[in-house]
C-alpha cells in the first residue's frame, strides 16, 4: 500500500512538472517560458528559507544564477547589452556556435538552475525539481535539451570561475565580530539568542557595479548621547513612543500591519519554556524579488524581459547589502531595543525581532530605495501593483502606487517595529536610491 502510494505521490508531481512547465509534447522544439523562470526563481527562494541564508548572502545567491540566464539570452538579442565589461571582472561567456542546435531560452533556465544549485546547501531538494525537468525536456527533444545543456554547462563553468574570486569564500575563514563593551555607542547582540553579528565582512565581497563599497558611503548619523536634548536622544525616545502608541491601538494597528508585512527576518529565534526553535521568512532582498515576479506578470514581460528583471533588480539588491554592510561595520551603532531596555524602560521589546547586526543603516531602506529604482527604470514610474509576497506567512495583501511607494513603506516599517532609529531609515533610503541610479546609469551605458 506504501509503495503504491509513493507511485501516485510522483505521478502527481509529474503531471504537476507538465503543467507548469509547458505540458507534456513530444513536438520540437522545446517551449521555455517566464512562468518557467520564475518557478525556478521561487525554488531558490524556498531552499533559501529552509537553509537560513543571511540577508547578504541571500542576495549574492539571487545574482549570479540571473545573470548566467540574462549573458546566454543577450547574445542574440537587439534591445538589451551584455553585461559584461560592465560588471566587475566579468569577461564575455563562450559564445553559441551557429552550426549547434541550442535552444537559448532552454540554456538560460538550464544555467539558472546548475548555479543555484551549486549556491545553496540543500541540494538534494533542488535536485528533486531539476531531475523531474530534465527528464520532461529529454522526453521532448533529446537532441535539442543534450546541445542546450552542453552549452549551458560551458556558461556555468566560466560564470562560476568569476563567482569564485569574489572573496566570499576567504570571508568565510574571516574571524568573528569582536564586542567592543568600552564604548557604550557600540553595537551588542540583542535578546532573544544574541546571537553573533552577522557577516562582518560583507565589505570584501566584490561589488557587481560599484567601484568601492564605500562609494556611496552616507553621511554620519547623530553623535551618539544620552543627553536628553542630544538629537540622537530624542530619535531614540521617538522609537519609544512610537512603539508605545502602536500598542496602545492593538494588533489591528495599521503600523503594527506595515512592521509584520516588511519584517523579513530569516531567522526569528521563539523561545517556549526551556526550547528554543526558528521561524522562517524571506529575506528582504527575496522580497523584492518577489515584486520583480510581480511586475513582470502584470506586464505580460516575455522571457527576455523577465530575465533582464530578475537580472538587473538582484545586481542592485546584491551592491545595496555590500554598501549597507560596509557602513554598519564602520559606524557600529547600538540597537534601540539595548539602550531603551538600559535607559528608558527595562521591559520593553520592540515588535519585531531586533536582526543580529548593527544599526547604522537601515538594510531594508537601502536595498528597498536601490530596488525601487531599477524597478520603476523599467517599468515605469506611478507602477501601482498589488503587493502579494507575504501570503504565504499568512498576511494579507498590501497595494502600492509605485515601486517608490513601496520602499519609503518598508523604510517607514522598521521605525515602526521598533529596531531603528529616524537616521537610519531616512538615510538609509537615501543611500539605496543613490546607488540605485548609479546602477541604472551604469547598466544604460
Amino acid at each position: 500500500m506504501k509503495i503504491h502510494k509513493t507511485i501516485r505521490y510522483q505521478q502527481i508531481f509529474y503531471v504537476f512538472i507538465c503543467i507548469v512547465f509547458s505540458g507534456c509534447k513530444t513536438s520540437a522544439p522545446i517551449e521555455i517560458t517566464p512562468e518557467n523562470y520564475h518557478a525556478s526563481v521561487d525554488k531558490v527562494t524556498e531552499i533559501m528559507i529552509h537553509d537560513i541564508f543571511s540577508p547578504p548572502v541571500a542576495s549574492r545567491v539571487f545574482a549570479y544564477p540571473n545573470i548566467a540566464a540574462y549573458e546566454i539570452l543577450v547574445q542574440k538579442d537587439s534591445v538589451y547589452k551584455t553585461l559584461s565589461s560592465t560588471l566587475n571582472g566579468l569577461s564575455p561567456i563562450p559564445k553559441v556556435k551557429k552550426e549547434v542546435n541550442v535552444n537559448l531560452n532552454l540554456a538560460a533556465i538550464i544555467a539558472h538552475l546548475e548555479i543555484s544549485k551549486k549556491l545553496i546547501f540543500s541540494e538534494n531538494k533542488f535536485e528533486v525539481l531539476q531531475d523531474s525537468l530534465y527528464t520532461h525536456w529529454q522526453h521532448i527533444n533529446k537532441t535539442e535539451f543534450e546541445h542546450s545543456k552542453k552549452y549551458a554547462l560551458t556558461v556555468v563553468k566560466h560564470i562560476k570561475k568569476w563567482m569564485d574570486a569574489d572573496n566570499y569564500n576567504q570571508t568565510r575563514t574571516m574571524p568573528k565580530y569582536t564586542v567592543d563593551t568600552d564604548d557604550d555607542s557600540r553595537w551588542q547582540p540583542t535578546p532573544p539568542a544574541y546571537m553573533d553579528a552577522i557577516e562582518p565582512h560583507w565589505n570584501k565581497i566584490r561589488p557587481f557595479l560599484l567601484t568601492a563599497a564605500d562609494q556611496f558611503k552616507p553621511i554620519t548619523h547623530p553623535k551618539f548621547s544620552l543627553e536628553k536634548d542630544s538629537k540622537f536622544y530624542k530619535e531614540l525616545l521617538e522609537v519609544y513612543n512610537i512603539s508605545q502608541e502602536i500598542t496602545k491601538k492593538g494588533d489591528a494597528s495599521e503600523e503594527i500591519a506595515i512592521a509584520q508585512f516588511w519584517d523579513c527576518n530569516p531567522y526569528v529565534s521563539v523561545t517556549r519554556g526551556h526550547f528554543m526553535f526558528a521561524t522562517k521568512k524571506i529575506t528582504p532582498g527575496a522580497h523584492w524579488i518577489g515584486i520583480v515576479k510581480i511586475a513582470a506578470k502584470k506586464t505580460n514581460a516575455n522571457f527576455m524581459e523577465t530575465v533582464n528583471a530578475y537580472t538587473k533588480t538582484s545586481l542592485a539588491i546584491a551592491d545595496g547589502f555590500i554598501s549597507c554592510w560596509d557602513e554598519k561595520y564602520r559606524s557600529n551603532l547600538i540597537r534601540p531595543e539595548t539602550l531603551i531596555n538600559q535607559h528608558i524602560d527595562a521591559d520593553w521589546q520592540p515588535i519585531l525581532q531586533t536582526p543580529p547586526f548593527p544599526e547604522y543603516t537601515s538594510g531594508h531602506s537601502v536595498i528597498s530605495g536601490a530596488a525601487s529604482v531599477v524597478l520603476t527604470s523599467i517599468f515605469g514610474n506611478n507602477f501601482n501593483f498589488n503587493d502579494t509576497t507575504e501570503l504565504q506567512f499568512g498576511l494579507p495583501i498590501r497595494s502600492y502606487a509605485s515601486f517608490y511607494d513601496a520602499s519609503s513603506e518598508a523604510a517607514l516599517s522598521r521605525m515602526y517595529g521598533g529596531i531603528h532609529y529616524r537616521a537610519a531609515v531616512d538615510i538609509g533610503l537615501s543611500q539605496g536610491k543613490e546607488l540605485g541610479e548609479f546602477v541604472v546609469s551604469q547598466l544604460n551605458k
